[in-house]
């Protein structure tokens, strides 16, 4: 049927140039430069060297109490290295925020020995914390606080490294900056330990935040993937604050708990400070234009003479593994996003991990999840094919009909109607199972580009990334067939020889279209393709035997 048929185009079309777009900005952008310890081309404290890094304080958040004065930031000489199983993480002594962080279970390209790295000096993505307020260090004019460490380099041996950075204070304080790291985690608790030596009591403000340079990225000029702040509140589960949004205004809410984030397709960073406070969250844009900052303000703490208060936050920087982000945040998950079709993207994605979890292969996971949903749909394909068929019977009554009416195309049309009704054949019957189909198929695509499970993940034999393109382009080419297949079996949709010719060119032209596809979601089109072809053949078959039957 013609509309049938129009509306499967339509969708297929849609749904493909929305998730090219997508996966074109994805595979085009340049990854960071990658930082180590040894090569960081730095600053000494006692200025040594001819190059002189500027971060001034405008990078620090104001306390609740005052501006902080403007001072410039020297590099430190020596970067504390800590190594885990799946964090390798540079930490400045001067401040204590992390200005590397490289992820050691993802590769940054596909078989690359280089592994991703997320945060990193330059351009600069950083995850800053310290204490501001009228005693916190850093808020101190002499610039922030240069913590000392018992060594530079840290390796994870047990389940569990600490490593303890102190500061002592003009203001009589001693901090102990203390960073806890633990196996297969990606999440780093941060905790402040504030001892008040002096004999006046001391306030402090903890702040947590994330700086990143807006650098020019390469891409595509259709839809980009998102790049951005996000943040949670106790009334917003979950939402976006752009760059932009950051430069048009200062975003500024107060909440219980909590948290703020920067993510990038498949990857995340985020500070999650104390789930029981009345935190700030905040935003700027400084360095006129050239960088912007999310961060949160815990309350300001009084800190009374000999007393000893702790306060943290925990920072993870990682892939978007829903998993482990779970663990952290009740909402932190949904920094995978998956639209708004996300509670059907999240069934499937739940369903393919729980297949994925038994065959050990996403490839093969990919296809019986195709399996799984197909004979879900049965009952809809069923009707949509049952329609077709019917179609197709009318279409020697429907030529008799064009040949009798000629151009008169009202008459043909209330000739048309009369022939439906009296054959009882409903002409959209095959549309609206099509259309209840489509969130279901658009929310499984969803799940192929949102998921970093798939990302480099090996199918067989040619195929050793689904998220990338089929490198001899075997399956665009098998879906193009089994496309021109389906289009033998189904009624000829139209006598017009115009819409004829360009129904036959369709397979070519989307076969064309898939050859820069990933080759996961080629995989599902294609196996999607032959569940189609074989339920359409036995559908037909059975209503050919009932028509049969009543004849005989």
């Amino acid at each position: 049927m013609e509309s049938q048929r129009s509306f499967l185009v339509i969708g297929l079309a849609l749904v493909s140039f929305l998730l090219f777009q997508q996966w074109q900005v994805d595979y085009n952008t340049p990854a960071p430069q990658q930082v180590s310890a040894e090569n960081t081309q730095v600053v000494t404290d006692n200025g040594q060297s001819n190059a002189i890094v500027k971060n001034r304080s405008a990078d620090l958040p104001e306390s609740d109490a005052a501006p902080i004065a403007e001072v410039e930031k020297v590099a430190s000489s020596q970067l504390i290295k800590v190594t885990t199983d799946a964090l390798e993480i540079l930490i400045d002594p001067r401040g204590g925020d992390v200005v590397s962080a490289i992820l050691l279970e993802h590769d940054r390209t596909h078989l690359s020995e280089e592994k991703f790295v997320l945060l990193q000096q330059s351009p600069a993505y950083v995850a800053m914390s310290g204490l501001v307020g009228a005693q916190g260090p850093d808020g101190n004019s002499n610039g922030r606080p240069v913590y000392s460490v018992t060594q530079q380099d840290w390796t994870l041996e047990d389940n569990s490294l600490v490593v303890p950075l102190t500061f002592q204070s003009e203001q009589g304080l001693t901090v102990v900056k203390t960073f806890t790291f633990k196996r297969e985690k990606h999440s780093i608790d941060v905790a402040f330990k504030v001892t008040n030596n002096n004999a006046t009591a001391a306030t402090i403000q903890p702040f947590y935040q994330l700086k990143q340079d807006l650098v020019e990225h390469e891409s595509s000029m259709m839809m980009p993937t998102y790049r951005g702040g996000v943040y949670s509140t106790a009334d917003e589960a979950y939402d976006k604050y752009d760059f932009d949004d950051m430069a048009d205004e200062r975003l500024n809410k107060n909440t219980l708990g909590g948290w703020v984030g920067m993510i990038q397709h498949y990857f995340v960073s985020a500070w999650v400070p104390s789930q029981t406070e009345q935190n700030s969250i905040y935003s700027r844009v400084i360095n006129n234009g050239g960088a912007a900052i999310i961060g949160v303000k815990s309350p300001s703490v009084a800190v009374q003479p000999g007393q000893t208060v702790e306060v943290g936050s925990t920072l993870f920087a990682g892939p978007k593994n829903q998993e482990e982000l779970s663990q952290i945040h009740n909402t932190l998950d949904l920094t995978v996003d998956y639209g708004f079709l996300w509670f059907i993207s999240q069934i499937l994605f739940s369903g393919l991990a729980f297949i994925y979890g038994v065959v050990g292969n996403w490839g093969i996971a990919i296809i019986l999840i195709t399996i799984v949903v197909k004979m879900f749909l049965y009952p809809l394909t069923k009707k949509q094919y049952e329609s077709m068929a019917k179609m197709r019977a009318l279409q020697p009554k429907m030529e008799q009909l064009k040949q009798r009416y000629g151009d008169d195309r009202q008459k043909f049309g209330q000739a048309t109607m009369e022939l439906y009704k009296k054959e009882k054949v409903n002409p959209m019957g095959g549309c609206l199972p099509l259309i209840l189909q489509m969130p279901i198929l658009l929310a499984l695509y969803w799940v192929f580009l949102e998921s970093v499970e798939l990302r480099h993940a090996p199918f067989g034999l040619w195929i050793t990334d689904l998220s990338a393109k089929d490198p001899y382009f075997v399956l665009p080419i098998l879906f193009g067939a089994s496309m021109f297949l389906m289009q033998k079996l189904s009624p000829t949709p139209s006598a017009d020889p115009m819409q004829q010719k360009m129904m036959m060119w369709m397979p070519v032209l989307f076969s064309v279209f898939f050859l820069w596809f990933p080759s996961g979601l080629v995989l599902y089109w294609f196996v999607s393709n032959l569940i189609s072809i074989i339920q359409m053949l036995v559908i037909y078959k059975n209503i050919d035997k009932k028509a049969a039957a009543k004849k005989g």
